[in-house]
């Protein structure tokens, strides 16, 4: 088996809602990822470099799969996901009017979870229960 063919127990997801402009489905994946990787840290691999010796940091070592879908799709990905107790980030569309992780925080604080306006939701879990949750979400062109 070659290292292109290491096929892994879990899976990294982000789903993203469809109609967002290219600058909010970066912003919202880069933040998303990171709640990831603040949760399971030994998903990170080792750090990097180059021919010359120069050091980059380290980055997660699996794959992450970005999936979009329309709004009721992360609905029900977020409602499959709390009932599989599986941890998920989440990222509203209040977020893009905040400018650090305080008001990040309160903004979604101030929202009760059947209202939260999700415009994306990061999952890692086992692979079947990952893709049972994200069922009918297509990848992100």
């Amino acid at each position: 088996m070659t290292r292109s063919d290491i096929r892994f127990d879990t899976k990294i997801a982000v789903l993203l809602r469809d109609d967002l402009p290219g600058w909010q489905r970066l912003n919202a994946t880069a933040f998303l990822i990171s709640g990831v990787t603040a949760r399971w840290p030994q998903l990170v691999g080792e750090p990097y470099a180059d021919a010359d010796g120069t050091a980059y940091l380290p980055m997660l070592g699996q794959p992450v799969l970005v999936l979009e879908g329309e709004g009721p799709a992360l609905v029900t990905a977020h409602e499959r996901a709390l009932r599989r107790e599986l941890p998920v980030a989440v990222f509203t569309s209040d977020l893009f009017r905040t400018g650090n992780d305080e008001d990040n925080r309160a903004a979604v604080a101030a929202v009760p979870r059947a209202k939260l306006d999700l415009v994306g939701l990061a999952v890692h879990g086992p692979r079947n229960a990952v893709d049972r949750i994200l069922k009918g979400a297509r990848m992100h062109p």
